[in-house]
């Protein structure tokens, strides 16, 4: 008796950048048996010759090789360089192959995209997985990064049903639940939540380390130094493309987060202890609540 053994959900999955959030997705479509062979394509030879040590992909090839065989493309890189891969994409992708990213934003990255792509603007689904790491290259990719994380899709108008089901059966075999949202509402929703925290976290270390005693402070920093400036530590190509992209955004939302620091400076200012312990206070309360709905502490 002959046994049947069922195609893998992605035959071949190319993944453009191969660092923490590429690898991972590799990483989870393998050890799920979702996937066939992994392609990866990427501007440095040995990151991705790290990426083929570690199994995360099992071809190193080209953008061209990628169009031509891949039936899924994650883009994984900056996104300051989604018009340029994707223009280099275009005269060798198959009819049927679907297109996808992990940018942090989203209206550049679709205004990109039609611009590259034209009319196979159908075969591009912009996406963002809401997971990540100060880490940075294929070392620190993990088959469980997106388990239990939000993964959000913005899709266009000339995406098939078909294919968006597709990318969404993806991720969730990766272990994500995915949302759907237009594209300047996850922008401005981001700015809040991803984006300016971030830029404060690095303006904190900035001015730290820029200290004439910074050596004296950082001996005596203990774990809130550690977690308020974790994220600093991330990729500064990556978040000079998100800044960028996203400025409006950003700009719109450091006006709100002056106003808070002016209201809570002028509490101190006038020692006012009441209206200092009801803004720390509310502070609190919100974070507790997120933390126990989220499951994030």
């Amino acid at each position: 008796m002959n046994t049947v053994v069922a195609a893998p959900l992605v035959p071949v999955l190319a993944v453009v950048g191969v660092g923490l959030i590429g690898g991972s997705f590799a990483a989870a479509l393998k050890e799920r048996g979702a996937v066939g062979r992994v392609l990866g394509v990427g501007r440095q030879a040995a990151t991705l010759e790290q990426a083929l040590e570690l199994g995360l992909i099992d071809d190193i090839v080209t953008l061209e090789q990628a169009g031509q065989q891949a039936d899924l493309i994650l883009l994984a890189m900056p996104v300051g360089a989604t018009a340029s891969i994707l223009a280099q994409l275009r005269p060798f992708l198959r009819p049927d192959t679907i297109i996808t990213d992990a940018g942090s934003t989203k209206v550049n990255v679709v205004e990109a995209a039609k611009a590259a792509l034209g009319d196979r603007i159908g075969q591009f689904i912009p996406g963002h997985p809401i997971a990540g790491a100060e880490k940075t290259g294929p070392q620190a990719a993990e088959a469980g990064l997106y388990k239990g994380r939000t993964v959000v899709l913005t899709p266009l108008d000339e995406n098939p049903s078909a294919a968006r089901a597709f990318l969404t059966r993806v991720w969730e075999c990766c272990g994500a639940r995915v949302m759907v949202m237009g594209a300047q509402v996850h922008d401005t929703t981001l700015a809040s939540v991803s984006h300016v925290p971030h830029l404060l976290s690095s303006v904190f270390m900035w001015q730290v380390a820029s200290a004439h005693d910074s050596d004296l402070r950082m001996a005596l920093a203990g774990s809130g130094f550690r977690d308020f400036t974790r994220i600093a530590a991330g990729s500064p190509e990556v978040w000079r493309d998100i800044f960028l992209a996203n400025r409006s955004a950003v700009l719109s939302e450091l006006q709100e987060v002056k106003a808070a620091l002016s209201r809570a400076e002028q509490a101190l200012q006038n020692a006012d202890g009441t209206e200092l312990q009801d803004f720390l206070e509310h502070a609190a309360l919100a974070r507790r609540f997120w933390g126990s709905r989220s499951g994030l502490t």
